[in-house]
């Protein structure tokens, strides 16, 4: 009977061990539980509205009459400008939608070939133009001859989003005193606008050659011991009162 008695005591033990251990990992699971974190509003706006270059496109619309099959001055100005920008920031070729079906069909027909004569002219291959029709939306009205060519544009936004309040709130943002997220958007997108080169956003530009004229000038004046400082001899011819002076 004794051993029977301590046998069982000795099973109570060891159940009493194993419960033991087992609240214990239960505690320390319990200590490492993953709690789900939600982002914070960055607070840099170059952060939450980055510029990005993107390829997009570049587009000058043309009016033809229906009585009218040439250019006008203007005109033929703004093809030539295009054929300008387009050797400068163009990634592909130019593409010539010409309306049909409209009421000025035939004098946009016509003012097509004056407009591939200004552009291979101007230094643009015949190969990189592709000339092509398109149908109105109002074929009742006069259409316009689009002369598109893609190019790397910077872009930020959209601009304009709220997704929290700017009153008092129960949120983060409002709490901590946090910047709202629309703030800086519009500046970033103004700035991508803007930009001559995109690619300035991301990189200096290449450094031209130093004008070697006015630099063999000043040093040959420096070695005389003379001022190298530029002489206007007329840099007083506008004033107008020696006032102040």
């Amino acid at each position: 009977m004794t051993s029977v008695a301590g046998a069982i005591t000795r099973c109570g033990r060891q159940a009493g061990r194993f419960a033991a251990a087992a609240a214990l990992a239960a505690s320390l699971t319990g200590c490492y539980t993953a709690h789900e974190t939600v982002d914070a509003v960055p607070t840099d706006y170059r952060q939450r509205h980055p510029i990005t270059l993107q390829e997009g496109t570049h587009a000058v619309e043309i009016f033809i009459g229906s009585s009218r099959g040439e250019l006008a001055p203007e005109q033929r100005a703004d093809v030539l400008a295009l054929a300008q920008r387009w050797k400068r920031e163009a990634t592909g070729g130019i593409v010539i939608d010409v309306p049909a079906g409209g009421p000025n069909e035939r004098a946009a027909a016509d003012a097509v070939h004056e407009i591939n004569s200004i552009l291979t002219s101007a230094g643009v291959p015949a190969e990189g133009l592709l000339v092509r029709s398109y149908r109105p939306m109002n074929p009742g009205r006069l259409a316009t001859i689009r002369l598109t060519y893609p190019r790397i544009t910077a872009q930020a936004g959209p601009c304009g989003l709220w997704p929290h309040d700017l009153g008092p709130a129960d949120v983060a943002e409002y709490e901590q005193n946090r910047p709202y997220w629309n703030l800086g958007c519009a500046t970033q997108r103004n700035l991508a606008a803007m930009v001559d080169n995109p690619a300035d956003l991301v990189q200096p530009r290449g450094e031209t050659p130093a004008y070697e004229a006015r630099r063999a000038v000043v040093l040959d004046k420096y070695r005389k011991g003379e001022s190298t400082a530029t002489n206007y001899p007329n840099e007083n011819k506008g004033k107008i009162s020696d006032v102040g002076n």
